[in-house]
């Protein structure tokens, strides 16, 4: 698709999964982009499931979301709050770029942010969808 309305945003998604947005920090300074930082193999782990628009038990202007590392709270927000609504992200990348069959628009992240370390472990949850966790390994 290619400069979608935002009337017409919804009749482009297939559906909505967690993701775990991780950066390279260092990487990510020494650039004047963030396509580095966040261009690693081990980025952007996705799922643990897909869920599809029809499904109708999932809201997605309205579902908790929370990331924990090592069983602890870093964040902790509600869908509601985005400061951009799908409809208007969803629109705005493709009058950027012209969006294909299994592309991932990332929607941000809510404040809490903060450094990973060898051994970690990594769980983002969004109510309706589930949880994603993963372990942190330093690649030397």
């Amino acid at each position: 698709c290619k400069d979608v309305p935002i009337t017409r945003a919804n009749d482009v998604i297939f559906g909505y999964t967690a993701a775990n947005d991780v950066s390279a920090r260092t990487a990510q300074r020494g650039d004047s982009t963030w396509a580095r930082g966040k261009g690693f193999d081990t980025s952007t782990p996705l799922g643990p499931f897909l869920i599809t628009v029809d499904d109708e038990e999932f809201t997605p202007e309205d579902a908790a979301i929370s990331c924990r590392v090592n069983g602890q709270v870093r964040q902790d927000a509600n869908t509601s709050a985005m400061v951009f609504s799908i409809a208007e992200l969803i629109s705005y990348v493709s009058h950027v770029c012209s969006l294909l069959p299994g592309d991932v628009i990332l929607t941000g992240t809510p404040a809490g942010v903060g450094p990973l370390h060898d051994g970690d472990q990594v769980s983002v949850e969004i109510a309706g969808i589930g949880t994603l966790t993963n372990p942190v390994f330093r690649r030397d």
